[in-house]
């Protein structure tokens, strides 16, 4: 069992009846809205809890990318991750992760992900994404070729980490002459690989076969948790295997505090600015972006969003987060996590306007009371 601190950097700030006048925090949200100066300050206090988490023995960090939006603030989740490759020294950096289809040519994350593995001493965790929905509006590119760029994108990414260049590589999408990336990475034959979905039976057949880790997407029902990783367990078992369970993870928000009460009158301000404000638009999707097979099981599941959620009692019988004491959050973690039967927890301490202060002393209590129990558990 092993415990990562995911962060996506969210503006804090935006005004209070954004959701009234705006019908997306994503691709035309005005960035008139972005303060430059407030978002220097939250850059660095961001960073100083994501190295925070190193100090306090979690198992790894965990960022992100995203594009024109105030739902994440890393376009390029590789300067984070630089970052705590030089401020951290034992933690993985898990960046999960770069969207392949935005890189022209996919060489650049081959190189910049082995710079990173050779900075951090061998603790990169590389992700790869197609990208959301939202980020093929904002990059203007074909969201009908997504699928197969991603495809053609990874192959060209492990072959440059595995394969003596100079080469060549000639597919639909990428023409290079010459691949011979310098640095390579310190992991061989090259770094864990982790893929993140939101369900999508193309893209857990892709994890599956190549023995990769699947990580399921927060802010859904418990339930289409549970049917998501079942799914997974089948792709995997068609492959001739039974995963292990650190080939899957999941991301749930997560709060500490004294007592239930306390922790729900901390962090309930903050989840509902998240899920009113920053999720607005997150569903945007261009056509041709998905099959249409993995479109209707996606669009099957959008009752059970967090975004469509109302009530506290929602929250806590669907699972969108844990949130309590010591004790309640050891209890439900260890529940949830046999009930799953994942081996990665990704928590995600901070979310939407929950204050610096109050974020870190959640994880200080989640890294002292909680994870060594449930380790144990």
């Amino acid at each position: 069992m092993k415990f990562f601190f995911f962060h996506l950097m969210a503006w804090q700030d935006l005004p209070s009846d954004f959701e009234k006048k705006y019908d997306s925090a994503w691709i035309w949200a005005p960035n008139t809205l972005f303060d430059p100066e407030k978002g220097g300050r939250l850059y660095n206090e961001y960073i100083d809890t994501l190295v925070y988490a190193d100090e306090l023995g979690f198992d790894g960090v965990c960022v992100n990318e995203h594009h024109q939006n105030a739902y994440g603030l890393m376009p390029s989740p590789n300067l984070i991750a630089s970052i705590l490759a030089r401020q951290t020294r034992n933690v993985k950096i898990a960046v999960i992760g770069n969207a392949l289809p935005l890189y022209n040519p996919p060489t650049r994350v081959a190189e910049e992900f082995a710079m990173l593995d050779c900075i951090s001493g061998g603790r990169l965790i590389a992700g790869f994404v197609v990208g959301g929905g939202p980020e093929y509006y904002s990059y203007g590119i074909n969201p009908t070729h997504a699928r197969e760029m991603f495809r053609e994108a990874h192959d060209l990414i492990i072959r440059a980490w595995t394969e003596p260049g100079p080469f060549r590589y000639f597919s639909k999408h990428y023409h290079l002459n010459y691949v011979n990336p310098w640095p390579r990475p310190i992991q061989q034959p090259h770094p864990q690989i982790w893929i993140p979905g939101v369900g999508s039976i193309e893209t857990m057949e892709f994890v599956a076969k190549r023995r990769y880790a699947y990580m399921g997407i927060p802010y859904f029902h418990i339930d289409v948790f549970k049917r998501t990783f079942d799914t997974f367990r089948d792709c995997c078992n068609r492959e001739g295997y039974e995963p292990d369970p650190e080939q899957m993870g999941w991301i749930v928000p997560v709060h500490v505090a004294e007592t239930d009460e306390q922790a729900r009158k901390e962090f309930e301000p903050a989840l509902w600015y998240f899920a009113k404000k920053l999720l607005l638009g997150i569903t945007i999707s261009p056509p041709g972006y998905t099959s249409v097979k993995s479109a209707l099981a996606i669009d099957k599941n959008r009752g059970k969003f967090l975004h469509s959620i109302e009530t506290w009692d929602e929250i806590e019988k669907g699972v969108y987060a844990i949130v309590g004491s010591p004790a309640t959050v050891r209890d439900k973690l260890s529940y949830y996590q046999k009930h799953l039967g994942v081996g990665n927890i990704l928590t995600s301490p901070q979310i939407g306007t929950l204050p610096h202060e109050i974020a870190r002393r959640s994880m200080k209590m989640f890294a002292e009371e909680v994870m060594p129990y449930v380790r144990q558990a």
